[in-house]
């Protein structure tokens, strides 16, 4: 019996999140999300998330501004934001980035907040 557990997104047709993040593969324990052509602006309401996140910039720049610290993120760079830790992100120039989250973000098609 052939294994179907394998699951493949086409991110062209992926379910966009309230702040249009794209929700891609979402196993039980990790979720992947990309954020794409994100444009410079103010940086939005700080947040603290019941997951840990980690990312890494596909192109432009931001930075990320998480209790206290501000942190560069350029093409090539990974980061790690913590459960539970306030932060933001202010974009710098055209930003594109992929992220994981554990537990998954989106659970049963359903945004975690």
């Amino acid at each position: 019996m052939a294994d179907t557990t394998i699951t493949k997104v086409d991110s062209r047709y992926s379910p966009k999140g309230h702040d249009g993040e794209k929700y891609l593969a979402s196993g039980i324990h990790v979720a992947m999300r990309l954020w794409e052509n994100e444009q410079p602006g103010d940086p939005k309401e700080p947040v603290s998330r019941d997951y840990e996140t980690v990312g890494y910039v596909l192109s432009g720049r931001a930075e990320l501004h998480s209790e206290g610290q501000v942190v560069l993120l350029e093409t090539g760079n990974s980061w790690v934001v913590p459960k539970g830790a306030t932060h933001t992100y202010k974009i710098l120039e055209a930003f594109s980035a992929v992220e994981a989250t554990t537990p998954p973000a989106q659970v049963h098609a359903r945004e975690e907040k």
